[in-house]
């Protein structure tokens, strides 16, 4: 039976849990992969020759390298990101998220998260909340609506704090990472 570490984390968290996470050391890459792995987080759609020319490979040697990240978990996703408004969901707005303690209780409500299409990005977190949520909406008014369903209507929600973002500054539509 796996030790339950508690004391920082507001629900206890298993050893085995964070031992399979995978880190920098075990995941061993070189310099090579490293410079790989910026360009590919600054646009996956480059094409191989250029990928080549620009960290000092050959084509295939890039292609090799491509296809044992993506086997070994390292590139986790090549996805597109998409403008919201494009999508009708202009509105962007973070939530920290509190429950009542329990781990069955949070994973319940993750469970639930990833059940709603609003959800964007959610993470389990230590501190004063459990849960950061990253939504996108249509409107205020859509979120009251997901704030009623979500969060009033669940009994294991002890509070939540919401924070609508004005603009974005730092994203992953900043490849040079320079604010707007």
């Amino acid at each position: 039976m796996p030790k339950i570490i508690a004391g920082v984390f507001r629900h206890p968290v298993t050893i085995f849990a964070i031992m399979k996470t995978m880190t920098a050391e075990s995941a061993n890459l070189d310099q090579l992969d490293r410079a790989l792995l910026e360009e590919m987080q600054r646009d996956n759609q480059t094409p191989a020759r250029v990928l080549a020319e620009r960290v000092g490979l050959s084509q295939s040697a890039v292609l090799r390298r491509l296809r044992r990240l993506r086997a070994e978990k390292i590139i986790t996703a090549d996805i597109s990101i998409v403008n919201p408004a494009v999508l009708g969901v202009p509105v962007t707005i973070h939530v920290l998220v509190s429950i009542d303690r329990g781990s069955q209780l949070a994973d319940a409500f993750a469970r639930k998260l990833r059940a709603r299409p609003e959800v964007r990005h959610a993470s389990y977190v230590t501190g004063g909340a459990d849960f950061v949520l990253h939504l996108q909406v249509e409107s205020m008014e859509a979120y009251a609506a997901f704030a009623r369903e979500v969060f009033h209507d669940d009994p294991n929600v002890s509070s939540f704090y919401t924070y609508v973002a004005m603009r974005e500054v730092v994203g992953p539509s900043h490849k040079g990472r320079t604010a707007p």
